[in-house]
């Protein structure tokens, strides 16, 4: 039987109230107010957005998001990032000290509010260290922005590989 304080009930308690239900995706009635574009415009916004994250351009990469987005890598335990600072926040955390970061994309699938990329981040540490994770990254999109992106990937698979200094900084936390 599944533990009331672990990691699913930590998941549950922490994510529920802050998040859209998964019963109101594909229904943009249900969540907001706003409209939707059309799938080439959502495609272009993903592939505008992946090209500006891999270029590692911070500035840029706030211009995405609204004061509501809400950004999460699900295997981590805490609530994410919201609002357009803290995303970058966090992602500069983890991401800027790299010393190289490629994307390997397998499929993008968009919706006239959703996108779906399954890809793999290849991660090269200045100390030799180096991985390929593989993602699933769903993100829900409204007005031109990314509202909701949460990353589904494997925590041991990166913690095999990461350096122990490179673990140190990312529990030191972005706020």
């Amino acid at each position: 039987m599944p533990s009331a304080n672990g990691p699913i009930a930590r998941w549950a308690r922490g994510r529920a109230p802050t998040v859209p239900s998964f019963a109101s995706v594909g229904h943009p009635d249900r969540r907001h107010d706003g409209g939707t574009m059309g799938i080439e415009e959502n495609r272009g916004l993903v592939e505008d957005f992946w090209a500006t994250l891999y270029r590692r351009d911070w500035d840029a990469i706030a211009g995405f998001f609204t004061a509501e987005s809400h950004y999460t890598d699900v295997p981590a335990p805490e609530e994410g990032a919201f609002g357009p600072a803290e995303i970058v926040a966090r992602l500069r955390l983890g991401i800027e000290p790299l010393e190289s970061y490629f994307e390997h994309r397998r499929s993008l699938v968009v919706t006239e509010d959703m996108a779906v990329t399954e890809h793999g981040e290849e991660w090269h540490w200045h100390t030799g260290e180096q991985v390929v994770l593989p993602f699933v990254s769903v993100m829900e999109l409204r007005d031109g922005k990314i509202l909701r992106w949460w990353d589904y990937w494997d925590m041991q698979t990166l913690m095999n590989a990461a350096p122990e200094w490179w673990v140190v900084h990312i529990m030191a936390g972005y706020k």
